[in-house]
């Protein structure tokens, strides 16, 4: 992980003075937990989670709005200022800074749509198959859940057909029994739900 990090560190910015790092990948795949133990790894960077930005009524068309309260201002070189979504409270809490940082990451489904891509240093796919992924964040979320995974696995399917990122990701990140398979991402990737058998590429476990 700190050999990632410090690879991460030398990009240069990509967001005015901030490097900013994608994490995307299906529901469930282990983007949260990647994530904090990356930004653990880098000091202490700042983890935006995309669950903070999108709503009820906005799974996946958040875009302008995270542009506008996030991403501009960063690019600009100034603090955010953004109101976290309440998901039990269905509303949006007390604003939150977010200055610029050497390195932020950008955490959620959605991290690497087209919109954000020009903006990120690096877009790393946390790259488990969907069917799976959900699975895993069924089980987490309980019985309770049930409704709301039903509308975002179809919510979720309509947005990748038509704004993928699995295949303009930089890295393909994949959870090991212990630690992370770190592997070159692909121009041409295939299917997004098989998973890869063979990559002549160099990888790196961390």
């Amino acid at each position: 992980m700190h050999t990632l990090a410090s690879r991460l560190r030398r990009l240069p910015p990509s967001c005015g003075p901030v490097r900013l790092i994608g994490v995307d990948g299906h529901a469930g795949s282990g983007k949260s937990t990647f994530a904090g133990r990356l930004a653990a790894a880098l000091g202490g960077a700042p983890v935006l989670q995309l669950d903070d930005i999108a709503t009820h009524q906005e799974l996946f068309t958040w875009t302008e709005r995270l542009l506008r309260e996030v991403i501009e201002p960063l690019g600009r070189g100034e603090t955010a200022h953004y109101r976290p979504y309440d998901w039990r409270a269905r509303r949006f809490g007390p604003a939150r800074a977010l200055p610029p940082a050497p390195v932020i990451l950008l955490e959620g489904v959605g991290a690497g749509r087209r919109a954000l891509r020009p903006r990120l240093a690096r877009l790393l796919w946390m790259d488990l198959p969907r069917e799976e992924a959900w699975a895993r964040g069924r089980a987490r979320d309980g019985e309770e859940q049930r409704a709301f995974w039903a509308r975002w696995t179809e919510e979720e399917r309509r947005h990748f057909a038509g704004d993928p990122s699995r295949r303009y990701a930089d890295l393909l990140v994949r959870q090991r029994t212990e630690g992370y398979e770190v592997r070159p991402g692909l121009a041409t990737a295939p299917d997004p739900d098989q998973i890869l058998t063979h990559s002549d590429g160099p990888s790196a476990v961390c």
